[in-house]
């Protein structure tokens, strides 16, 4: 069986979101089952020049956008035994952020073209599936279809596409059907990729891809109602048979107390006692109250609505007279930022704001809370809570996408669980489900097998890897 993994960013080389990190743990999850797995991004500006000075060149070709005639090199690394292949064009690629460029729809039509052509020159490796995963890779499906049918070569490979967060579609206006794509005027239908009076890329993956997947089984149902389906929740429904929710794990290599080197204090389950000394650390490094009894809330986010925001503000007041320190690090929309910032100014000793994307400081925050928030207003799977679990941090979530699938709600009678939930985008739930973790806090004995049955919660990639290789055998047959 051979993949391959198609994304935008991935870990290490690039990586502004959780994709970045699914891009390199999956992969690396399903090489361990036997499967020759292989990932292709961008070679964007940002990375690393002492990768860059390990890339190995395969080949040089043209690739045709519409009219235009673009140059591609091919170029390749293994890292963590794991291949990559790097796709080089200066003007599409060497700027200094990721995205958001008023040409994103060149860029990503290229990127995805570039793609295709690629695989003739990969020696030995013509993948059995594409694996392509969110907007900028969804017309690769389509292109696929479209222009490679008749290849033998192409005849028999299979397209899974992923839709890890719904709301970025990629709409583009029409007029790049055949301005960028070479694609025709039957493509521009409501059976296609016609979105209003818009295409998107997105809605192309979901259309032609063999398969589609999201990452948890919750936000898959999710995204088949209004609330959650961004406008293409009836073609979700219509394909809700091709539709599978796979969960996202974490890969423990990197995400791990015990061996972490960005942490003060390594810590594991059987020596739990270490984690507060990681607190006290932090409390004196972002000048809070140095105090191991005071509860440290920990809160690692983009500053953006999805993410439950509102609710925090909502409540930021209340929740600073209460005795807690709340340690947050992320950067969005300045409106959040602004706020955040304004109460660490009137109240430094208890709420450190930090805006910032920070790496280093994110690992130290899991380590060193008590209780990590995310209650968010939808979220495709969530990476956070995944890491907080393991870091002996208690998510306080919201019961929505991933965070469900992955938080058992503490149960005081018997002691399971694994964090504390609220159902309704509340922020009077959120206090009353944070007031509740804080009494428990108290009691130590509790609390600590609490953090226990966190710490073993078992959201490895393993089980995850496995099931996308019997979707993979499913669609390949």
């Amino acid at each position: 069986m051979k993949v391959l993994f198609v994304a935008s960013e991935a870990y290490p080389f690039i990586k502004t979101g959780g994709l970045g990190d699914v891009a390199y743990a999956l992969p690396k999850a399903l090489r361990k089952l036997g499967i020759d797995a292989r990932v292709i991004i961008p070679k964007y500006e940002g990375i690393a020049s002492s990768f860059k000075n390990c890339m190995e060149n395969i080949a040089s070709f043209n690739v045709t956008v519409g009219w235009r005639n673009q140059y591609c090199g091919l170029q390749h690394l293994t890292y963590d035994e794991i291949p990559y292949y790097f796709l080089d064009n200066e003007y599409y690629f060497k700027r200094p952020e990721t995205y958001g460029f008023f040409d994103d729809g060149e860029r990503f039509s290229y990127f995805s073209k570039a793609i295709l052509e690629s695989i003739k020159y990969m020696e030995d490796f013509t993948p059995d599936i594409i694996h392509c995963n969110d907007w900028h890779s969804g017309i690769i499906p389509t292109l696929l279809k479209e222009h490679y049918s008749e290849d033998a070569r192409y005849s028999k490979i299979k397209t899974v596409f992923t839709i890890h967060n719904l709301k970025y579609q990629g709409v583009f206006s029409k007029e790049i059907l055949g301005d960028l794509l070479n694609l025709d005027e039957k493509y521009f239908t409501d059976e296609a990729l016609k979105f209003y009076d818009a295409i998107s890329f997105m809605k192309g993956g979901i259309v032609f891809s063999d398969a589609v997947t999201t990452v948890s089984d919750t936000y898959a149902r999710e995204i088949q109602t209004p609330f959650y389906g961004e406008g293409l929740e009836g073609l979700l429904s219509s394909k809700a048979e091709n539709i599978h929710g796979i969960v996202n794990g974490i890969d423990y290599e990197l995400y791990n107390p015990k061996v972490d080197k960005e942490i003060f204090y390594s810590y594991d389950v059987e020596n739990i006692k270490q984690k507060v000394k990681n607190k006290l650390k932090l409390q004196e490094k972002l000048y809070l109250t140095v105090n191991e009894d005071i509860p440290m809330i920990g809160i690692v986010t983009r500053l953006v609505k999805q993410k439950g925001l509102d609710l925090m503000v909502d409540k930021l007041q209340e929740l600073l007279s209460l005795p807690i320190q709340i340690v947050l690090l992320g950067n969005g929309e300045e409106h959040y930022e602004d706020i955040f910032q304004y109460y660490a100014s009137i109240y430094p000793s208890r709420i450190s704001t930090n805006i910032i994307f920070d790496e280093g400081l994110a690992q130290q925050i899991y380590a060193a809370s008590d209780m990590f928030l995310m209650p968010s207003l939808f979220e495709p799977c969530g990476i956070g809570q995944l890491i907080a679990l393991k870091y002996g941090s208690i998510p306080i979530i919201r019961e929505t996408g991933g965070l469900k699938d992955t938080i058992i709600p503490y149960n005081k009678y018997t002691g399971n669980g694994n964090g504390f939930s609220f159902a309704n985008y509340s922020s009077e739930e959120l206090l009353a489900t944070i007031n509740k973790a804080l009494d428990l806090y108290k009691d130590k004995a509790s609390w600590n097998k609490l953090v226990q049955n966190a710490m073993l919660s078992n959201n490895s990639w393993e089980n995850s890897a496995k099931n996308y290789m019997n979707l993979y055998n499913n669609i390949k047959e």
